[in-house]
């Protein structure tokens, strides 16, 4: 069947063709299709963890038709990896936690999980525009390589107080071409990227843990409780304290108004 793997902790890598190596973390959604060969490896020792989906050719023809050809599902017209928009992160948080809690319909499972299958499918169109607006760019194997390392360390220890020196000498770039390639490979400048990493090591453990939200903002390396809240209300379009409180009652339909939501501000 076709595969959508949605990453909650950990670095994956992707391989699924000659020197095709795509980075994903829980920022990302990451496409296997139909008997198509892939390798999926752990670059970190970080552990991982991740929400499964699973469609046949079937349903995927009634979902999202423009995504088929004659041989199945047309992968070749999507990234193997892409970056989410953050209402489809906040949606698969919150049905990974109502599965979790095990009160989950298998209907409602299947009507969130479309709603997130269409989501991730927009986000990784080739033909389309990144989740930032920048057009998709070709891209070199060495380039890659470069920001993969990059991903894969801020991944693994976000709430690092990482500077871009350190960082260029993961890559073995100067700082100022590791910016510049990171922004043209990622979409993204390095500190977005990081930001992201940290909210959304953030969204675990507002949603999964009683910690206090000051000491989530300080362990996660935010200036103060208040920078974290701004940070987090700009990307979910609501505060740690409110989705704490949406999420002691959150419903499938609640999820999939999440899902279906105009785009939030970007980060």
């Amino acid at each position: 069947m076709n595969v959508l793997v949605l990453p909650l902790a950990g670095v994956f890598a992707m391989h699924d063709g000659l020197r095709r190596h795509a980075i994903a973390t829980p920022n990302h959604a990451v496409f296997v299709a139909a008997r198509k060969p892939y390798r999926m490896s752990l670059p970190t020792e970080a552990g991982d963890e991740c929400l499964t989906l699973r469609f046949s050719a079937a349903a995927l023809a009634r979902l999202v038709p423009e995504a088929m050809s004659g041989e199945g599902f047309n992968l070749s017209a999507f990234e193997s990896c892409a970056p989410l928009e953050p209402r489809t992160l906040l949606a698969r948080s919150l049905l990974w936690r109502r599965l979790a809690r095990g009160d989950c319909d298998p209907l409602e499972i299947e009507e969130v999980g479309s709603g997130l299958l269409v989501a991730a499918l927009r986000a990784a169109r080739k033909d389309g525009r990144a989740w930032n607006g920048t057009p998709h760019v070709a891209r070199s194997a060495r380039r890659l390589r470069q920001i993969a390392r990059v991903m894969e360390a801020v991944s693994a220890y976000p709430d690092r107080k990482w500077n871009l020196d350190a960082l260029a000498a993961l890559a073995c770039v100067s700082p100022w071409h590791l910016a510049h390639v990171f922004r043209a490979e990622a979409g993204t400048s390095v500190y977005r990227y990081v930001l992201r990493a940290r909210l959304a090591r953030a969204l675990d453990a507002v949603l999964d843990t009683e910690l206090d939200l000051c000491a989530i903002a300080h362990e996660l390396g935010f200036s103060s409780h208040s920078h974290f809240t701004a940070r987090f209300r700009a990307l979910f379009a609501m505060t740690p304290v409110e989705l704490r409180r949406k999420a002691t009652r959150s419903t499938a339909a609640e999820v999939r108004k999440i899902v279906t939501a105009q785009a939030t501000t970007a980060i």
